[in-house]
């Protein structure tokens, strides 16, 4: 089993970063990474089940929902190499925003796993967590 784990800490309260990123159908906090978002699966973007095109070639699916803990997990169901069926099976994403020690601020933790260890799938995996978190912090931070 292949997987990945990113982490950042981003400097506004836990709250404002949960209620950014919480609807699987609002990346508006990622416009580097996320070009295009299409709504699917006839659910809102809170409800399990709720679906997501990203960029035209990612399709995911929303599979956890908790607002209490601040936390969403989703299915990577369809992508490119080096995430297609093809490639890896199982590929669930995880989200979950704490706050940190000082309670100054969030710590955002992003992971995923999938099955068949492949280098490809991680490098992939672990850029694209990398860069959303990125532009997460920037557009956060900006906004405070």
């Amino acid at each position: 089993m292949g997987s990945t784990y990113q982490s950042i800490v981003i400097d506004v309260p836990t709250e404002t970063v949960w209620a950014a990123i919480r609807d699987f159908h609002d990346m508006s906090w990622a416009p580097n990474v996320i070009k295009s978002l299409e709504a699917s699966g006839g659910r809102d973007g809170t409800s399990v089940g709720a679906g997501r095109v990203l960029n035209g070639a990612f399709v995911e699916t929303l599979r956890e929902f908790d607002d209490a803990d601040c936390a969403l997990a989703y299915s990577i169901d369809e992508g490119p190499p080096p995430i297609s069926t093809e490639d890896v099976r199982d590929c669930v994403g995880r989200v979950t925003v704490k706050p940190t020690p000082d309670g100054e601020g969030a710590l955002v933790e992003w992971t995923s796993s999938w099955q068949k260890n492949d280098d490809a799938a991680y490098e992939f995996c672990h850029d694209i967590f990398g860069a959303l978190l990125a532009d997460m912090k920037a557009s956060l931070e900006g906004s405070a």
